[in-house]
């Protein structure tokens, strides 16, 4: 059977609840392989929530449905402060990517006590300025960025990536709404070992099935390479 859409793979799924610093309760789920243990773990953070963004985005839904079986990934999806979606809502309210400082390290703290093993951040959209403005004060192996709109995200944010040990991976649309691939080697400049990957033909939203599995492709290049290529077709 073909791969796509919103067909779901095996995994173990687990409801969780984050508890941030400042007394807030955010609903998620755990995504991990049904037959070994994961190899890394994806720390996802999902798109603007006052513009239809939740954590199940569908590349990140797409990423928990397929990444656990497909490359042995473990995927922590979760609702920022305020955000709902079916599997509920997140206590407090949106506050434009400050507060939710909070929410990331809420996330991290959950990776270390279920001593997930080498998370990486994977924003998108707004979740890549979280990832940008606060992934460097965690224990991450680096974060991937996609779609980066760089509104909230400084370029002191940017440059404090220079010369640090975490990987900086950044996919960057053709036809992005917001930054393209010129205008992104511009911004990430102070960066020169960020690894900026223009998206032939690709969009700030990923939709259909070719993007969706480029976007797949290429977190699994960063965190599994051993997986790829990543399977097209699941025996049931």
């Amino acid at each position: 059977m073909e791969i796509r859409g919103p067909m779901q793979l095996p995994a173990l799924r687990e409801d969780i609840e984050l508890e941030t610093l400042d007394g807030l309760r955010l609903v998620g789920e755990l995504a991990r392989p049904v037959l070994a243990e994961p190899v890394a773990t994806l720390v996802t953070l999902h798109p603007l929530p006052t513009a239809g963004g939740f954590m199940d985005s569908h590349i990140f839904r797409k990423a928990a449905a397929r990444l656990p079986a497909l490359a042995d990934l473990a995927v922590l999806r979760f609702n920022t402060r305020g955000t709902a979606s079916p599997r509920g809502v997140s206590d407090g309210a949106f506050d434009g990517g400050r507060a939710e400082a909070f929410d990331v390290a809420a996330a991290m703290d959950f990776v270390r006590e279920r001593d997930l093993p080498h998370p990486w951040i994977v924003g998108w959209s707004f979740g890549t300025e979280l990832a940008l403005k606060y992934g460097r004060d965690h224990d991450i192996e680096g974060a991937i960025l996609l779609s980066p709109p760089l509104h909230r995200a400084t370029d002191v944010d940017i440059a404090a990536w220079d010369g640090d040990r975490r990987r900086l991976i950044a996919l960057i649309p053709e036809f992005d709404d917001y930054l393209r691939p010129d205008a992104a080697a511009e911004r990430f400049a102070s960066v020169p070992e960020a690894v900026l990957i223009p998206v032939e033909g690709g969009k700030h939203l990923w939709v259909g099935e070719q993007q969706t599995r480029r976007v797949l492709t290429e977190i699994v290049a960063a965190v599994n390479p051993a997986a790829l290529p990543l399977p097209t077709e699941w025996d049931e």
